[in-house]
């Protein structure tokens, strides 16, 4: 499993499965995630953005999901204006993404991942 930032709440939970010296080649995500209190809305974008983290970037990403009332002063520095928004800073290029990720093939897009079509797995 990733790395899971979770700043709506007190404290880190990190978990590992694979370290990533197994996997040379692989590329490391780092994802945000903003979100705007416990919204349903916001709920489903974190549980959704969860399954395709596990599904396609299984080890290999770092994820912060960051509550805007909690954290107001990351609404500026990042300029996000609406909520539930992903923005994928590693690897470049930057992307934002807004809603509440259901649809696996847009994200995958934004992500820049490509899912292999018997598998459903990232190629």
């Amino acid at each position: 499993m990733g790395r899971v930032k979770h700043t709506m709440r007190q404290g880190n939970t990190t978990a590992r499965n694979t370290p990533l010296a197994l996997e040379p080649k692989a590329v490391h995500y780092r994802l945000r995630l903003f979100v705007t209190g416990t919204t349903p809305r916001s709920a489903r974008a974190i549980q959704n953005l969860r399954k395709i983290c596990e599904e396609y970037l299984q080890g290999r990403y770092d994820l912060e999901v960051i509550d805007i009332y909690q954290h107001p002063e990351h609404v500026k520095a990042e300029q996000i204006v609406v909520t539930p928004t992903l923005v994928k800073q590693f690897p470049p290029p930057l992307r934002k993404l807004i809603g509440d990720l259901s649809d696996t093939a847009r994200v995958l897009d934004a992500l820049d991942i490509v899912a292999c079509p018997a598998s459903g797995k990232a190629a």
